[in-house]
């Protein structure tokens, strides 16, 4: 969701890619509730790293506890920045209901969504 976001409204001010630890294929209600607000992401794969071995970064941003865990050093001085969402399939486990499921889709979509249009100005680009 962070780069459907992010190559929506950034496009000129940031370049993103999006990849995880683990490879997990592009939820559709991730895809789903993008939708809602106009953004397609339904063209976007779930990338492993590794698929950016040898890449130089300005910055990297982590989404999740694990990955802020686990993420691997990058070389250049690449900055860092950790943005803790909750993790929708996560708390869809404990839904109720579709309706509660895709509520906690669009929560974490709106955060990040808010996370994002202020992500320049965290860079220093804004």
């Amino acid at each position: 969701m962070a780069e459907g976001w992010s190559r929506s409204f950034r496009a000129g001010a940031l370049e993103s890619f999006s990849a995880g630890i683990e490879i997990h294929g592009l939820n559709p209600r991730a895809v789903q509730v993008m939708a809602e607000c106009g953004v397609d992401i339904s063209c976007h794969r779930s990338k492993g790293l590794g698929e950016f071995a040898g890449e130089a970064f300005d910055c990297v941003v982590t989404v999740c506890g694990h990955a802020h865990e686990t993420c691997p050093s990058f070389r250049g001085g690449t900055k860092t920045i950790h943005a803790p969402f909750d993790d929708p399939p996560l708390l869809a486990e404990s839904a109720d209901n579709e309706e509660e499921v895709l509520g906690h889709y669009r929560r974490v979509r709106d955060e990040i969504r808010e996370f994002v249009e202020g992500l320049p100005g965290r860079l220093g680009k804004g």
